[in-house]
């Protein structure tokens, strides 16, 4: 019999149940004993909606982020949050949202840097990088684990509780202080080994072990640190499932061969090959689990195309193979069924994460009973995948010609950044060490109010145009009390960085409830690009010419750029994604021509998330970077030397890329280096970037309040990197999710700090 399982099910809830809880917690609305109870809701909820498997997972629920889970369950907590914490009865829980965000509750006055954030191998989804140093020990609480454990077996669920595997989690920490990281592999697995102990004594029987640091290319060194660690690991007691996921294993599938586990998890998603070579390697006992649906994106799966595949292994490797999707769910919206306004054709083509389980579930039974037993089903789904295939609504050949007119001249702005800095500063008259922010400010309850009456019909067009010219005009106001040099119109009518852009260009749809986590509390609702992309009509011009009319300073005018809106929306299947990633770019252009063409001086494309399409495996990398710099420069490119060109990178390692982010020819980039303590200033000891650079001096995602020490520290550390009259100054994100009260002492601390430097250096610059 084939078993179904599952990975992962997301855990914010089907309408943003802990979200509003976490938020509540950290304002002082709710206590620890309510958001606990909250949880426990929550993860029954998730219990039943998984029912329609064999094994569901355990331990995959988290309140901020699973990594740190991991980290509080072996006892890794940075020293400064043990020694520092405000009081004696301070508890477990604010501690652990202190090393997530730097504060545990809105109460709590000390406040420390949180720990780096970086994403979750190629996703949209972010991590808290566990920290390691030479003087790192390790001890096991696995209270909670159990607890969850518990309540799943008193609702009567066959569970496999998931962990992150020895190896992963060292390959994803930081080193503090040159600590070897595999050093640590000796005193970890003495508790792993503990671990599967006592959840064997409670009657565990299947435990899941993420291990997705082996579809990334990894040396010699961590390849023999697999083998050691599961060889420590074998049992007897209780069956440990490798699982992998997010790509194949290529170079590392001889080593996951030979692992002693009770089975292997691979996703085959995308490539199918591996399946047939494992199971003619491994030994004859080890399950095989196949990860058949994508557990990233949305499009239903042709199951009848996938039955094709899997009933010849299954007949030759009888009670061998498990099935399941590829990864966890955590990385998709909970249930389709509640979307009311996306067009019922296009619906028709979605699987979101309950319809995921159900497609596992269907070929499940298919698989055990036969065809027949899922006739309708079959039916059905075959009619929905030949309408899509079918339908006139994906195929726009204007659009498609339009990207094969494509030529290397657009592509490339008229002169080199040398001559076109020199004509910028003449018409900017800009001061040493600019001061700028990211784009976005506070998004308060009112501007969120005025912008659901307009959705729901409550407010006409005249009425919600004046509204948010309205959240415009104090935001403008704001920033030239603030004295900031280069001002940004706030972003109020944004929901969101891309799922703004999503629903005013054709080829998208929006969902209303398609929720998913980034980090923490904080989540995203990624539009559906279902066809060929292109624009109708302005999208930005009136908001940032209004914005502009305010001020004698310059407005940067806002923009997502292509690389990024792919990234983080959910990418039709039925052709390249870099065909899609070009059309996006051909509409960013034609936004960009109009801007400027409306006397928008500075304009920013913001690439968040070109990094974090990188392949997983490195001989990858070169083909989309290609891909992605073009796309980047097709959308920019098109302007005269006089307009200058922004782009924002958060929150990703770019040290290993820094020539490929100096080919996108940005006259300004602004980056992250705060949270990591400057750490990406290290890419520019060895290579000269040509163009202007902000690094962000001021961690955003933090309610801490940055000291001018710290920024006035950072902005010396660029100094010594980057030309002074090369660097801006910014904080390291977008503002829109901090509060007022928050924003403006800090950025009142950042431009007094500018200004203090600027005194120092005007002379030597001079």
């Amino acid at each position: 019999m084939v078993t179904t399982h599952n990975l992962g099910f997301p855990r914010i809830g089907a309408k943003r149940e802990l979200k509003f809880a976490l938020e509540d917690y950290w304002n002082g609305n709710i206590n620890a004993h309510q958001l606990n109870g909250l949880s426990e809701e929550l993860e029954t909820i998730r219990l039943k909606e998984q029912s329609c498997l064999d094994i569901v997972p355990i331990g995959d629920f988290s309140l901020y982020d699973h990594v740190l889970d991991m980290s509080f369950l072996f006892g890794n907590i940075p020293e400064r949050f043990k020694n520092k914490q405000s009081d004696e009865s301070s508890t477990d829980l604010e501690t652990y949202f202190k090393v997530a965000r730097g504060r545990g509750n809105q109460a709590d006055t000390c406040c420390l840097a949180a720990s780096e954030m970086t994403k979750w191998f190629d996703t949209n989804y972010h991590y808290i990088v566990p920290e390691i140093t030479q003087k790192t020990t390790f001890s096991l609480n696995p209270d909670r684990l159990f607890k969850q454990i518990s309540k799943a077996r008193q609702t009567g669920f066959e569970c496999k509780p998931v962990i992150i595997g020895p190896i992963t989690y060292l390959y994803l920490s930081k080193r503090k202080d040159g600590a070897n990281k595999l050093e640590l592999l000796e005193s970890i697995l003495p508790l792993y080994h503990q671990l599967f102990e006592l959840l064997s004594r409670k009657g565990v029987k299947w435990v899941q072990v993420d291990e997705p640091a082996l579809v990334t290319e990894l040396n010699q060194e961590w390849r023999l640190a697999y083998k050691y660690a599961y060889q420590y690991l074998k049992t007897d007691k209780i069956k440990l499932l490798l699982t992998t996921y997010f790509g194949c294993l290529g170079d590392n599938l001889s080593t996951v061969a030979k692992l002693p586990v009770a089975g292997v998890h691979i996703d085959v998603s995308q490539e199918r090959d591996e399946a047939e070579q494992l199971l003619e390697i491994l030994p004859p006992q080890t399950i095989l689990s196949l990860g058949v649906t994508s557990g990233r994106n949305i499009w239903k799966a042709d199951l009848a195309c996938l039955l094709d595949w899997i009933e010849p292994i299954v007949n030759r490797y009888p009670e061998r193979i498990w099935i399941a999707p590829s990864c966890s769910l955590l990385h998709v919206p909970v249930d389709v069924d509640s979307e009311t306004q996306i067009p019922n054709t296009v619906v028709d083509w979605l699987a979101f994460a309950k319809q995921k389980l159900e497609e596992i579930y269907l070929l499940g039974i298919a698989l055990n009973k036969g065809r027949d037993s899922i006739k309708d089903a079959l039916f059905d789904n075959s009619r929905a995948i030949l309408s899509r295939q079918n339908s006139t609504m994906v195929h726009n050949a204007k659009v498609q010609q339009r990207v094969k007119s494509i030529t290397e001249s657009d592509l490339d702005r008229s002169s080199s950044f040398s001559i076109r800095s020199k004509i910028q500063h003449n018409c900017l008259k800009l001061p040493l060490l600019p001061t700028t922010t990211i784009g976005s400010f506070p998004q308060t309850p009112e501007i969120r109010r005025d912008r659901k009456l307009y959705k729901q019909g409550k407010i006409g067009e005249l009425e919600y145009t004046a509204k948010m010219q309205h959240h415009i005009k104090h935001c403008v106001t704001e920033q030239e009390k603030l004295g900031l040099d280069v001002l940004v119109h706030g972003e109020p009518e944004r929901n969101d960085m891309v799922e703004y852009f999503g629903e005013q260009l054709n080829g998208f749809v929006k969902s209303q409830f398609g929720w998913v986590q980034s980090y923490g509390s904080r989540c995203v609702k990624p539009p559906i690009i279902y066809g060929d992309v292109h624009r109708e009509k302005v999208m930005t011009v009136n908001w940032i010419q209004y914005a502009q009319a305010q001020t004698t300073k310059p407005i940067k005018g806002m923009l997502t750029g292509p690389v990024t809106i792919l990234n983080w929306s959910f990418v039709r299947d039925d052709q390249p994604r870099n065909e899609t990633c070009k059309q996006i770019a051909l509409a960013i252009r034609d936004e960009v021509l109009d801007l400027e063409n409306a006397g928008i001086a500075i304009i920013q494309i913001d690439e968040a998330a070109l990094r974090e399409g990188l392949p997983l495996k490195r001989k990858k990398w070169q083909g989309y970077l290609d891909n992605a710099v073009a796309a980047f420069r097709l959308s920019a490119n098109g302007v005269s030397d006089n307009t200058q060109i922004h782009t924002h990178m958060c929150y990703s390692k770019f040290n290993d890329i820094i020539d490929d982010i100096a080919s996108l020819d940005a006259d300004v980039i602004t980056i992250e280096t705060s949270r990591s303590n400057g750490t990406l200033l290290e890419a520019f000891k060895a290579f000269e970037y040509p163009n202007d650079i902000g690094p962000g001096v001021y961690d955003i995602h933090s309610p801490n309040t940055p000291s001018a020490a710290s920024m006035e520290k950072l902005i010396e550390q660029a100094s010594q990197h980057i030309p002074i009259e090369r660097l801006w100054v910014n904080p390291d994100c977008g503002l829109k999710t901090r509060k007022w009260e928050e924003v403006l002492p800090a950025l009142n601390s950042m431009v007094k700090t500018a200004s203090i430097l600027r005194k120092k250096y005007n002379k030597k610059v001079a």
